[in-house]
């Protein structure tokens, strides 16, 4: 029979269960990826495992997102991932060398690999024909023990392209059409897989650009074939050795089909504050920009920063806006200088920054209350960039300089026929910059076991829970709506994203974007619920979104539906994922209703569980969709309770 690319890759590393949609699978994982505003947990919870040597072919810690040092704060979480990769057995990518997922597509990304992340964007990985997934650092953790990956079997969904891109439109207008079409929930339980003849003129770095943001459909997954562009990549990364041909086969079938026309596309832009908010750059002209920022794992190539370089070169920058530039990796950085496209950002207006997520994770960059922010960047929830009433966009970096040069949401198709501007050849460099200079490697075993963690003041041990109770009478605390991300239940930003590895501390800023008093009345009231609407956890793989309202007293939430990575999260740290079986019962309980929950431990072998609310004197129909191994896990208060009894 005929697989398709991301059931070969599935079959090639199962491990456990059937791969049929919706039943839970194992797979066996060759890589993962850490970054530090995930990675301290993930080293704790290692330690906690008592982990004595990475068991996967390649595990690689970055440093990229918490690179402000205000304060001490950072630099000890540094200290500590590095003395944690000397003693596992790890990669460590030091601070200004690259933004994880780029530079482990340069340096490490191999066809037909699996690779897990503790990074939503870990996805990006696809674009070389990996099957690459973000999730939770537990599962992370696991997986460099040794441990399968498990998840709900997708299902695949054929994306055909047909076509080429036409001028000033590029690979970001790809996944924003996509998002147009589906919105932030279209993908989830879903793998991409893209085919069709429209490849043959999307290089490797473009297919990133439209892997990484597979995660703002939803998408467990994004698969690419590696080709002639991939071999191409590597044979400029020095790893041509490492190319393998991969492809779906002849007559492969899709679970979900859809087609893009390539040669149909035009500019687009997801207004705030949600990447599903896409409409025509020409719709929204003329909307007054204030800053502009380019970089980030969205867009992170060498075409990517060449084309605004292009465009802006012998021009000056409209004086109403910051134009910020984040390189994504050092090697790019340095392939930039060497063609002169650096010094064309720098004459144009550019603040150069360093390498790294930066402004992405709300790390610098805030922008002023109210003034709309342009980036090429994956996502815009409320109050992402640090500022709570933020207005940002996201689009390709054709339409930020463009718009950068005039001040106001510009076409660039438009801004070049204005101009007399002609598109530029923007072939990257046949060699790359190599440089492994900044990633240290795995100690030898016997050198590694003599290693001591290094522990700072502000790195907490991981708190303990409680198996969860047999009955659980408790009030809702809070009542919100859909989407909501895990920005708004753990926030990034330069004040909180420092408290990562302090548990505590980091608590104290669950929710504040929703309900700035929840962590006050959480800590006082103990066990409670939260109630919530669809797609619940959307976004970030963070799984403090978990822990620290486990911390405050969450045991359950009760939600119309919940995003992949966040689901198992909730369940890794004991907290109850439960859908209403009526959607049109979440609209029936308030903030202060008292709900009740009795009988767990047989209910949750069933499928199906009854919510009494005793403050309205009602009940609900509720399901879950765990499998007997999550059911087993929340019951014990999380996997490393469990883990710890077995």
């Amino acid at each position: 029979m005929a697989r398709t690319l991301a059931r070969k890759l599935i079959d090639d590393h199962l491990v456990d269960g059937e791969p049929v949609a919706g039943h839970e699978i194992g797979l066996r994982v060759d890589q993962t990826l850490t970054q530090d505003a995930t990675g301290t947990l993930v080293m704790q919870e290692l330690e906690a495992l008592g982990l004595d040597r990475a068991k996967t072919e390649v595990s690689v810690q970055y440093v990229d997102h918490n690179l402000l040092q205000a304060d001490e704060k950072n630099a000890e979480d540094h200290a500590f991932l590095r003395s944690a990769c000397r003693r596992y057995g790890l990669w460590f990518s030091k601070a200004g060398n690259g933004v994880s997922h780029p530079t482990h597509m340069q340096r490490f990304g191999k066809p037909g690999r699996t690779l897990a992340g503790s990074d939503s964007h870990t996805c990006a990985g696809g674009s070389l024909g990996m099957l690459a997934i973000g999730v939770g650092g537990l599962e992370v953790a696991l997986a460099i023990a040794g441990e399968p990956l498990h998840l709900r079997m997708p299902e695949i969904w054929g994306v055909r392209l047909t076509g080429s891109l036409p001028e000033w439109v590029s690979a970001k207008d790809v996944i924003l059409e996509l998002l147009r079409r589906h919105g932030v929930r279209g993908g989830v339980h879903r793998i991409l897989e893209y085919h069709g003849p429209g490849l043959a003129g999307l290089t490797a770095m473009d297919r990133h650009v439209i892997a990484n943001m597979g995660a703002e459909l939803g998408a467990t997954a994004t698969v690419f074939p590696a080709d002639d562009a991939v071999r191409a990549f590597l044979r400029a990364e020095d790893r041509e050795a490492d190319f393998t041909e991969l492809a779906a086969d002849e007559g492969a079938t899709y679970d979900v089909e859809d087609e893009i026309d390539l040669g149909s596309l035009e500019p687009l832009v997801a207004k705030p504050s949600s990447p599903g908010n896409v409409v025509p750059v020409r719709e929204a002209a003329g909307t007054p920009v204030d800053q502009v920022v380019l970089g980030s794992s969205a867009n992170p190539g060498f075409r990517d920063f060449a084309v605004a370089a292009a465009i802006v070169k012998g021009r000056q920058t409209a004086d109403s806006v910051s134009f910020d530039v984040n390189p994504t990796s050092r090697q790019i950085l340095v392939d930039l200088t060497r063609a002169g496209h650096v010094a064309d950002l720098v004459a144009a207006g550019a603040r150069i920054h360093q390498t790294g997520c930066l402004g992405c994770i709300g790390m610098g960059q805030a922008p002023a209350p109210g003034q709309t922010s342009l980036r090429t960047f994956p996502r815009n929830f409320p109050g992402r960039s640090g500022t709570t009433d933020d207005a940002v966009w996201l689009c390709s970096p054709e339409t930020a300089a463009a718009s950068a040069l005039t001040g106001v949401l510009t076409d660039p198709r438009g801004y070049a026929a204005d101009h007399d501007l002609a598109h530029p050849d923007l072939t990257p460099p046949a060699r790359s910059a190599v440089n492994t200079g900044m990633l240290a490697e795995p100690l030898p075993a016997e050198e590694a076991a003599r290693e001591e963690l290094v522990k700072g003041p502000n790195i907490s041990g991981l708190p303990e829970f409680d198996a969860l109770p047999d009955r659980l009478e408790a009030p809702v605390l809070l009542v919100v709506g859909d989407d909501v991300s895990t920005d708004e239940i753990s926030p990034a930003g330069a004040r909180a994203l420092p408290f990562r590895s302090n548990i505590p501390k980091l608590a104290e800023f669950t929710f504040t974007r929703i309900d700035e008093d929840y962590p006050r009345r959480a800590a006082e009231t103990g066990a409670h619920f939260v109630v919530a609407g669809s797609n619940y956890g959307q976004g970030s793989s963070r799984e403090h979104a978990a822990i620290t309202t486990r911390h405050l007293g969450l045991r359950a939430v009760l939600a119309v539906s919940f995003a992949r990575i966040h689901g198992q999260n909730l369940v890794n740290f004991g907290v109850l994922p439960l859908e209403f079986a009526d959607e049109g019962d979440r609209g029936r309980i308030s903030a202060g209703d008292t709900l009740v929950l009795d009988g767990l431990r047989d209910a949750l072998g069933g499928g199906e569980l009854t919510v009494r609310n005793t403050t309205r004197d009602e009940e609900y129909r509720v399901t879950h969709r765990l499998s007997e191994r999550q059911v087993e896990a929340v019951l014990a208060g999380g996997r490393i309770p469990l883990l710890a009894r077995t």
